[in-house]
């Protein structure tokens, strides 16, 4: 009985072995291709949040690739850093424009309405 049992491990562990070595008529696996980085971010407008969480990065051997993620990040930050002038743009003028307005006399003067009163 144990010579029996023997025999069948033996052959089972050889069909085994043969079957994932030989791989029957199957090529050998194809090399796997690595990821390019396709920009998915538009280039004729601005960045917009819907496109930062649609942005998926290439995974590399050993965690996401430094330069598709430098790029990525230089990219976003030179569009807040656009954004941000323009903010601080709109937001001296909007001051400018109050200040003339206050300091103007005529505040509350009607259309039509002389100032000499």
């Amino acid at each position: 009985m144990f010579l029996f049992l023997l025999i069948a491990m033996v052959v089972v562990v050889a069909a085994v072995t043969l079957a994932v070595v030989g791989g029957g008529d199957s090529a050998v696996l194809p090399e796997a291709s690595p990821e390019q980085f396709v920009d998915p971010l538009p280039v004729t407008r601005p960045v917009g949040r819907a496109d930062v969480e649609a942005l998926r990065l290439p995974v590399g051997a050993r965690g996401y690739r430094m330069a598709d993620v430098d790029d990525v990040l230089s990219r976003l930050g030179a569009e807040l850093a656009e954004r941000d002038a323009r903010i601080a743009e709109l937001e001296s003028a909007l001051a400018g424009a109050q200040a003339t307005a206050v300091s103007s006399p005529d505040l509350f003067k009607k259309p039509g309405e002389e100032t000499g009163r």
